[in-house]
């Protein structure tokens, strides 16, 4: 199979404040966002309307929820925790995220600090080696689970190209010496680390052009016993913009680049901001550009994207005139498990249209199951009564005229339009969806034979129970997937 067709389409989900519980961060720019672990992202200070922010929230993925925690610990003014800034740089190493840096008004900064988001304590770390100037938009990633690697910046007066690395252990900074060809100074660009090396792409240079340029640097993994050099990179297909103010999520085999302003203009220059989504793909090693499927957000910098499994989040950022407080999700298609497959076309709601004249749906749902779901895929449906997000919505229904909360809810749903379906509800509607297809039909069809009759109209398939979470479904699926909820409900009996 080609590489390209392993590139997934996306579509943006825009969240609604009902998706979540607690109180939603306000809307803000420059701020950083980091994942601790798989369990929450931790998202401190930024800008708003020329005020800038010392503030953290946290994102409990599991729980849906955003928090302020109570956070203790001084630093040398005695406030608890950092002073407000902006254009920082926050890395997390396992459970601590780091702060070096950014801007506080006119001023750049130079501390350095640590919280511990186990317990939720801020420290003011006094550092030695070889101390980075203090400057803003600079750029850090992680080098494996101790160390964090910074490159450029600007501290008022010129763009930076230094290269630091900090052990976070020894709490002592290296200045890295590269011999050969240097990149540009720079600053607003970005600095990811993937495998031994530190990609870093675009920024704003010395005399202010914004630059389209990915350079590698090597000799920042010590048992390698490299020399550290930079290597401008020229990779081939469609390659993005010249772009500051960026971001470069690493998503599985791919990089995600999304935002960021240029300039344009000849005579008069003038800021041009965007919103649309380019991967590097590690693995043909090119640019490629993201299909998206619907309505993508504003264009906007300076704002945040987190990896979530296969799912991106996106928060804030500014465009030249507003500051947003919005949050997205970029989420991909489903592609079936069985690659070599016969498919009639590439979209995961495609159906086999070969042997569509066979007859029975169970028949036709068998070869499906064979196709995209291992027939143990029933075993993992959860009960009602141990699927939690299905029981809390289920308490929730006003269920006075039914036995059980469980008929409420299904009764809700058989009522609801699909215009009306939040998007909480997605993921328990689909189990849901999937269980009473197991229940009531592949228990009754013995996959070794030819399957029995039962209640179920004949049709082409039901075409979510493949499907393994509710982020794979797109919003134009919604109407579908309720109407066969729908028919579904219709031709079972409640147990």
């Amino acid at each position: 199979m080609e590489t390209r067709s392993q590139l997934k389409t996306h579509y943006w989900v825009r969240a609604s404040p009902s998706d979540f519980g607690g109180t939603l961060p306000q809307p803000r720019s420059g701020h950083t966002a980091v994942n601790i672990g798989k369990s929450k992202i931790v998202v401190f200070g930024g800008l708003v309307d020329r005020k800038f922010l010392s503030d953290l929230f946290v994102y409990d993925i599991e729980n849906k929820l955003w928090f302020q925690p109570e956070c203790t610990g001084t630093g040398s003014d005695g406030q608890v925790g950092p002073r407000p800034r902006a254009f920082h740089i926050a890395v997390a190493i396992d459970c601590h995220m780091f702060i070096f840096g950014g801007r506080s008004g006119g001023k750049r900064l130079g501390d350095f600090w640590v919280l511990d988001t186990d317990i939720w304590q801020w420290s003011e770390l006094t550092s030695f080696g070889d101390l980075p100037s203090p400057r803003d938009f600079a750029a850090a990633s992680a080098i494996g689970n101790r160390k964090i690697v910074m490159y450029g910046g600007w501290d008022g007066k010129k763009w930076l190209s230094d290269v630091y690395v900090l052990d976070t252990i020894s709490l002592e900074w290296m200045e890295l010496s590269v011999s050969g060809v240097l990149p540009p100074p720079r600053c607003g660009h970005t600095a990811t680390m993937v495998e031994k090396r530190l990609l870093v792409y675009g920024g704003r240079g010395g005399g202010g052009p914004i630059m389209g340029d990915l350079w590698a640097l090597k000799g920042l993994i010590e048992d390698e016993n490299e020399s550290p050099g930079w290597t401008q990179l020229k990779l081939p297909g469609q390659a993005p913009a010249a772009s500051c103010g960026h971001t470069v999520t690493s998503g599985g085999p791919n990089l995600l680049l999304f935002g960021g302003h240029a300039t344009g203009g000849w005579l008069s220059r003038y800021d041009v901001y965007h919103n649309d989504c380019v991967v590097l793909d590690r693995v043909s090693v090119q640019w490629r550009r993201l299909p998206t499927n619907n309505d993508r957000p504003a264009a906007r910098a300076y704002h945040s994207m987190t990896c979530i499994g296969s799912r991106y989040l996106l928060f804030g950022g500014f465009d030249g005139k507003s500051t947003y407080g919005d949050i997205w999700w970029l989420v991909p298609e489903v592609i079936p498990e069985n690659k070599n497959a016969s498919i009639a076309n590439d979209s995961f709601i495609s159906q086999d249209k070969e042997g569509q004249t066979e007859g029975s749906i169970f028949s036709e749902l068998h070869r499906k199951l064979e196709v995209s779901v291992s027939l143990n895929h029933h075993k993992l449906i959860m009960d009602e009564l141990e699927d939690r997000e299905f029981a809390e919505l289920a308490s929730q229904v006003n269920g006075e005229k039914f036995p059980s909360n469980v008929q409420a809810l299904r009764h809700h749903w058989k009522m609801s339009s699909p215009e009306s379906i939040q998007l909480k509800e997605l993921s328990p509607l689909l189990r849901d969806y999937q269980r009473l297809i197991i229940r009531h039909h592949l228990n009754k069809v013995d996959l070794k034979s030819q399957p029995v009759e039962s209640g179920f109209p004949e049709r082409e398939t039901f075409r979510y129970y493949h499907i393994r979470n509710a982020m794979q479904l797109r919003i134009d699926d919604i109407p579908s997937l309720l109407a066969e909820y729908k028919e579904l409900l219709s031709y079972v009996k409640e147990n």
